[in-house]
């Protein structure tokens, strides 16, 4: 049983995704920095009690002790990063030559700030982005300034998301606490598509285009381009015909008896087609938030085209529960064998520390 309130500062939380999740898991979020509008206003609309901050991260970075008391004690910080690239000066590299990066901003408020714990999810291509040194870069810093970390890719479908969604997962832990911590166990039964779209509230979608719609009205469930008549595939798929193994999710209809593939940002994009299993057409705003495990009652703010962006980038909620829990289940541990945590005070790392 939690027996303490924990506190999280999200950074980059898009429309809330991961901030629920967290929130259902038992965390009190203090702050939310989100520099679009429109994810900003659906942040603000569904829970009018949280702190957002409709600002740049830098901005935030800059004047974080008008937003947060540097003497609060916050147990997480968690958010995504865009995955960018590094200018590399050679080896050994610390907080500084991350410069001008928004990595740089996430680690520089993790070390003022200095959290028992951060959350960090990306995709799954950080791990091997720019041939891995990216990756080793962050580890690098996150090191230097005083955490182990664990990472692990996690599939959403493990953890009751309808949608074989793969993320990596960074869980750094501070220094002096132990590093036992543990990554949730996969959920016993995988959810598939027929599980989540059930009396779903009605509401707007995209479109196929005429063309595009008599193409998709030729693959069954669970089917792709392959299913197509070779000529229609020849003509539909152009030069992309040819890379044989490749580009399954083309023209994809998904089956009700699987899980989603990964939602992308435009639900009618050629590359990343996600056909409703019965209907010829994308899934609509409402179908993409229950696959994404949103309630039905949050609210996404903007047009049709920045709502499938805020709910495709999202973490989805089930998956930061789980994650969640799995951290206040490592932080109620330490509290139960070591006292009173949420009065430890550390010292901030230096800046430069090397």
């Amino acid at each position: 049983m939690k027996t303490t309130t924990y506190k999280v500062l999200e950074l980059f939380a898009g429309a809330g995704g991961l901030a629920l999740g967290l929130h259902n898991a038992g965390f009190k979020t203090v702050g939310l920095v989100e520099l679009d509008k429109h994810a900003s206003n659906t942040l603000k609309t569904n829970k009018p009690n949280w702190p957002v901050y409709n600002i740049d991260i830098i901005d935030f970075n800059k004047n974080l002790h008008e937003y947060i008391s540097i003497e609060e004690s916050i147990d997480l910080v968690s958010g995504g990063f865009p995955c960018q690239p590094f200018s590399y000066a050679g080896a050994g590299l610390g907080l500084a030559d991350t410069r001008g990066t928004l990595f740089y901003e996430f680690a520089d408020i993790i070390r003022k700030l200095n959290p028992k714990v951060f959350l960090a999810e990306n995709v799954k291509g950080l791990s091997s982005h720019d041939n891995g040194r990216t990756l080793k870069t962050i580890l690098n810093v996150f090191d230097k300034i005083g955490y182990n970390v664990n990472y692990r890719i996690l599939n959403a479908n493990d953890y009751d998301v309808a949608q074989k969604r793969e993320r990596l997962v960074m869980v750094g832990i501070r220094k002096d606490l132990p590093n036992t911590y543990q990554y949730p166990h996969p959920s016993k039964r995988k959810l598939v598509l027929r599980d989540v779209l059930n009396n779903v509230p009605i509401s707007d979608g995209a479109k196929y285009p005429e063309h595009k719609r008599k193409v998709l009205d030729l693959v069954p469930p669970g089917g792709c381009w392959r299913d197509l008549p070779d000529d229609i595939a020849r003509e539909y798929m152009a030069g992309s015909y040819h890379l044989g193994g490749g580009k399954t999710g083309m023209a994809r209809r998904i089956s009700w008896d699987e899980a989603c593939l990964t939602l992308t940002c435009s639900p009618a994009q050629k590359q990343t087609e996600r056909c409703h299993p019965d209907e010829t057409r994308p899934f609509t705003v409402r179908e993409y938030a229950r696959i994404q495990t949103f309630p039905d009652s949050w609210i996404f703010q903007g047009g049709i085209s920045s709502q499938y962006k805020q709910i495709g980038n999202a973490v989805p909620v089930n998956l930061a529960h789980k994650i969640g829990l799995s951290i206040i289940q490592f932080l109620e541990s330490y509290h139960k064998e070591n006292g009173e945590l949420n009065n430890v005070k550390t010292p901030i790392q230096p800046e430069f520390y090397f």
